[in-house]
């Protein structure tokens, strides 16, 4: 009998989409022009209409595009952020590059997104922004953090590098708050050849301050106003992030139809994160188990290939622990039950429905043996 197929966690190279990837390359390399010029003002324009906002900012990667969100809004040393204990650390490094100090609360046992009451208790004199992430391609309590950070005065920078086009009661992620920040790593829903992010605003004054901040302070050539970074977006990653704009939507109707097999087939000993707006895009499709380890193991042994994220909550990383993190345990529990399974468009139903049945044979034999 002929072995199934490995089904893998992800598929970077490009696809269908290969030749006009190349014609992009070709298009640059063709125009001599590689740093702020058409492409990545076109993309701008074309992301941020995506988004539903009324700016793009292209940087560098989404961990800078949360800093100069944070920087634009004149957060720094001595202030105060609160970040959730559930995401990449690349969220809370971002806060402490801006000389900020992240306070990271607990999350909410169903969505595993910041948890608005611990978020509420950890408010401090010194507390200057909120940054919720969209976890897993789901958009956080954003009406309950809205809410509290509206009572104390706090700004809102959106943690969206998972969540392209999601929405939470249908408003468009990165458009709530102050800002938005978005990453286009190659795994991302929309995801370049490299490192890329983009901020996303309404306020024109903001997207403004941080296209002079991702270029050194410069508000003409050789003119610095004021400090800055080198933070661009390359007319490379453009021009491949424009080719696959268009195929976004298309390609998150795949992930949320793959997400409903999932959760029409698993059972067992499996628990999905739980579906709180009809607006996630489903980055990733994780399940808690009891016995992640041996799960991930017996899958693998099958040709099936999961991840883990995140097994390190940030309450209890090192890099973090200067900050004198708070206990959070329901992100500790968490970490060592989560395992992400294969979900990307490439995938078929048929792929998803055997890994479903797979899961489910390991928890038939668990509960036979």
């Amino acid at each position: 009998m002929t072995a199934a197929a490995p089904i893998p966690f992800a598929e970077l190279r490009p696809g269908r989409d290969r030749g006009d990837v190349a014609q992009a390359i070709d298009r640059v390399l063709a125009r001599g022009w590689f740093v702020l010029g058409p492409e990545v003002e076109a993309f701008e324009a074309e992301f941020a209409a995506a988004s539903g906002a009324a700016h793009a900012v292209g940087v560098a990667s989404g961990t800078d595009a949360i800093a100069l969100a944070l920087r634009a809004l004149d957060i720094g040393p001595g202030d105060e952020v609160i970040v959730p204990a559930m995401t990449a650390a690349f969220t809370g490094l971002a806060v402490a590059s801006v000389g900020a100090a992240p306070v990271i609360v607990d999350v909410d046992p169903r969505t595993l997104a910041m948890d608005a009451d611990a978020c509420a208790a950890a408010v401090s004199p010194r507390t200057r922004a909120v940054v919720p992430v969209h976890l897993y391609g789901q958009p956080a309590d954003l009406d309950g953090l809205l809410a509290l950070a509206s009572r104390h005065g706090l700004a809102v920078v959106e943690d969206c590098c998972q969540a392209h086009l999601a929405t939470n009661g249908g408003v468009p992620v990165g458009t709530a708050g102050a800002a938005g920040a978005f990453s286009f790593y190659p795994t991302k829903n929309l995801g370049a050849l490299g490192d890329g992010g983009a901020v996303v605003t309404n306020d024109a004054a903001l997207a403004d301050r941080v296209r002079r901040l991702r270029n050194g302070g410069q508000a003409g050539r050789y003119h610095h106003v004021e400090p800055g970074v080198n933070s661009r977006l390359d007319e490379l990653q453009a021009a491949v992030l424009r080719v696959r704009l268009p195929g976004l939507a298309e390609a998150t109707a795949v992930r949320r139809d793959l997400a409903r097999t999932y959760r029409q087939r698993l059972g067992g000993v499996v628990t999905p994160i739980v579906e709180r707006d009809p607006g996630h895009v489903y980055h990733l499709f994780p399940v808690r188990s009891p016995e992640r380890d041996t799960l991930m193991a017996f899958l693998g042994e099958r040709g099936i290939e999961t991840l883990v994220h995140y097994p390190v909550p940030l309450s209890s990383q090192p890099a973090f622990a200067r900050y004198d993190p708070r206990a959070c345990p329901v992100a500790g529990h968490a970490a060592a039950e989560l395992l992400s399974l294969p979900l990307n468009p490439r995938l078929s139903r048929e792929d998803v429905t055997r890994v479903a049945d797979t899961v489910n044979e390991f928890s038939g034999r668990r509960g036979n043996a």
